[in-house]
């Protein structure tokens, strides 16, 4: 169970980065850099510390996270994964992330933009994450383990 968590965090941290470099390359929001935000948390100014700590978070702190709650939530474990996935934006937007980093709630002194594009990263985080943590669960290895 745990494992599989950490794979599937490992796997949607990758999705994420994916699209968070997309975003980048195009321009798109450069006010939300979640990467040198984290870097900036721990004090260092190189963007490698930003992305080392993006990816425990993603794989490690979500990925087990999601494999201890999972079992409490409804749905197919898309939805599972999704559902957990808007925890952890309304988590970071609140609690934590944005407001140590300076950025207010829901990161609101970055753009009014900032937390609909934060929640739409997070949700195909989510997906992924609950994606492919049921198609590790299920011993036929087909889709049918995402739908369920």
């Amino acid at each position: 169970m745990i494992g599989r968590g950490i794979v599937a965090g490992f796997v949607a941290t990758v999705v994420l980065s994916a699209m968070m470099l997309m975003k980048h390359s195009m321009g798109l929001m450069p006010e939300l850099d979640p990467i040198a935000m984290i870097a900036g948390m721990a004090g260092a100014s190189s963007p490698a510390v930003g992305w080392i700590g993006h990816f425990v978070i993603g794989t490690v702190l979500w990925g087990i996270g999601f494999a201890i709650v999972s079992p409490y939530l409804p749905g197919a474990y898309w939805l599972r994964g999704t559902i957990f996935a808007v925890g952890a934006w309304l988590m970071m937007m609140m609690i934590v992330m944005m407001p140590i980093a300076g950025a207010g709630p829901f990161g609101l002194s970055l753009s009014m933009m900032t937390p609909v594009a934060a929640l739409v990263l997070h949700i195909v985080f989510g997906l992924a994450l609950g994606g492919i943590y049921g198609l590790l669960g299920n011993k036929q290895g087909s889709i049918a383990g995402y739908l369920r």
